[in-house]
C-alpha cells in the first residue's frame, strides 16, 4: 500500500527564510501555469505540458520579473507545473464526464495565506542521519514519532497557518493481515451519536467544534479588532489558527481509534455511502461538518485494507430507516425527531438507528455475495418449442 507518514519539523530562522521562498516561488509558478492555460484556451492554441513548464520555468528565469525563481530548487518548481496540469486536467475531464466522481470546478490560484506546500521527488531531498535535507535549504531536524517503513519516493513540506512545520513522505507499506473473526456489523452514523452499529454500540458524538466554540468566538472577536498589516493582528490570527488546529487533531484523532476498533474487532464492517456535501448545504451544516462523516469512513476504508479486512458502503438511496428489520415491512418515511417506532406489520418496536445499522448490515452482506459470485437474480426458464425459431410465412 502507499501511504503518507507525516512528522513535524524544526527548521532554523535562516531555513525558514529559504522556505518562504520556496513555498512563494512554487505558488507564482502554479498560478503562471494556470493563467497560461486559460489563455491558451481562449484562444484555441493547443499547448503541450513539456511548453507550458519551458514558458513558465525556464524562459521566466530569464526576465527580470522572475528571476528570482533561480533561488530556489528547480524540482519544487517543477512539481508546482505537475499539481497545475493535473489539476486542469481533472477539470477538463469532469466537464466531459471522463472523470468519475462529484463535479470538480476550474482549478483555484493560490494564495499567499494560509496553508503553504512544496512537493520534492527523489533528487530534491534526502535523509541524512535522522536528517531532513531540502534542497537550496538545508538540513532540518525531524521529530520522528514513528520508523518509516519502507524509503520515501517524495516528499511535501508543509507550512500551517499556525506556524508548525511538517514533512509528509510517500512510502510505500506492507499489509499486516489480522487472524480471521466471524463478526460483522453495520454502522450507521448520525449527529446526535456519532455512530451506532448493528450490535447496538453507541459510539458518542464528542463535538469537538462546539466545545471549543467560544474560545473560537473571543479569539475571532480579538482579531477582528486589530489592525491589518500589524504584529498583533499577526499574533492574533496565529492564537485562532492554533484554536483550529487542536480541533482538527482532536476530531482526526478519535476518528483514527474508533476506525480502528471497529475494524480490529469484526471481520466486515458496512455502512452507508452518504451525500456529505449535498448535507453541508444544509441548515445542519457546521454539525455535519464537526462530526466528520467523511474522515471516519476514510479512514475505516484505509484500515480495513491494511489489516485485510472487509469495508463496504452499500447505496445512498437505501430506506435503511423505513424498513422495519425484523419483518421487511416498509413502513414509509420519518421525521428526524422520531427516535423509536414501532412496525405495522410485525409489532416490534425499533430503536431509529440500531434499526437502520441492522439495515445496513444486511444491505452489505447481500451487495458482498452478489460481487463474490452469487446469483443476482434467478437463470432464464428454457424457451417453448414452439417459440425457439421465427416464423417465417409465404410472402
Amino acid at each position: 500500500m502507499q501511504v503518507r507518514y507525516r512528522y513535524r519539523i524544526y527548521p532554523s530562522p535562516g531555513q525558514e527564510q529559504a522556505l518562504a521562498r520556496a513555498f512563494g516561488c512554487a505558488r507564482v509558478v502554479f498560478n503562471d501555469c494556470l493563467r497560461l492555460r486559460d489563455a491558451c484556451h481562449a484562444a484555441g492554441e493547443k499547448i503541450s505540458d513539456t511548453e507550458v513548464q519551458r514558458r513558465v520555468i525556464t524562459l521566466a528565469k530569464r526576465t527580470p520579473d522572475r528571476a528570482w525563481l533561480g533561488e530556489v530548487a528547480s524540482v519544487a518548481l517543477v512539481q508546482a507545473c505537475q499539481d497545475a496540469r493535473r489539476a486542469y486536467r481533472n477539470w477538463f475531464g469532469s466537464l466531459s464526464g471522463k472523470r468519475k466522481g462529484r463535479v470538480v470546478g476550474h482549478p483555484k490560484f493560490r494564495r499567499k495565506h494560509g496553508r503553504q506546500s512544496i512537493r520534492l521527488t527523489r533528487n530534491g531531498f534526502a535523509l541524512r542521519s535522522q536528517r531532513l535535507y531540502v534542497a537550496k535549504v538545508g538540513e532540518m531536524q525531524v521529530r520522528w514519532s514513528r520508523p518509516l517503513p519502507s524509503g520515501p519516493s517524495s516528499v511535501t513540506v508543509i507550512r500551517e497557518p499556525d506556524g508548525r512545520y511538517y514533512a509528509s513522505f510517500v512510502v510505500e507499506r506492507k499489509t499486516a493481515p489480522l487472524p480471521a473473526c466471524a463478526r460483522e456489523i453495520g454502522v450507521d452514523v448520525g449527529l446526535d451519536r456519532l455512530a451506532v452499529t448493528s450490535d447496538g454500540e453507541v459510539i458518542a458524538n464528542p463535538r469537538f467544534l462546539r466545545v471549543k466554540e467560544r474560545r473560537l468566538a473571543r479569539a475571532q472577536h480579538v482579531l477582528s479588532r486589530k489592525q491589518k498589516g500589524s504584529v498583533n493582528r499577526r499574533k492574533a490570527r496565529q492564537r485562532v489558527a492554533v484554536l483550529h488546529r487542536k480541533v482538527r487533531e482532536a476530531r482526526l484523532d478519535h476518528a483514527h481509534k474508533t476506525a480502528l476498533r471497529l475494524v480490529r474487532d469484526n471481520q466486515a464492517v458496512y455502512a452507508e455511502d452518504l451525500a456529505v456535501a449535498g448535507l453541508a448545504r444544509t441548515r445542519l451544516a457546521k454539525s455535519v461538518h464537526d462530526a466528520g462523516w467523511s474522515q471516519l469512513l476514510r479512514l475505516l476504508d484505509e484500515k480495513a485494507r491494511h489489516y485485510g479486512r472487509t469495508f463496504h458502503r452499500i447505496g445512498r438511496f437505501e430506506p435503511t430507516s423505513q424498513v422495519c428489520s425484523a419483518c421487511g415491512v416498509k413502513d414509509g418515511p420519518k421525521p428526524l425527531s422520531v427516535r423509536t417506532w414501532a412496525c405495522g406489520g410485525c409489532g416490534a418496536v425499533h430503536d431509529r438507528d440500531v434499526n437502520a445499522a441492522k439495515n445496513i448490515l444486511a444491505a452489505g452482506r447481500a451487495d458482498r455475495l452478489n460481487a463474490c459470485g452469487g446469483d443476482v437474480r434467478p437463470g432464464l426458464p428454457p424457451a417453448v418449442a414452439g417459440e425457439a425459431g421465427t416464423h417465417r410465412g409465404a410472402v
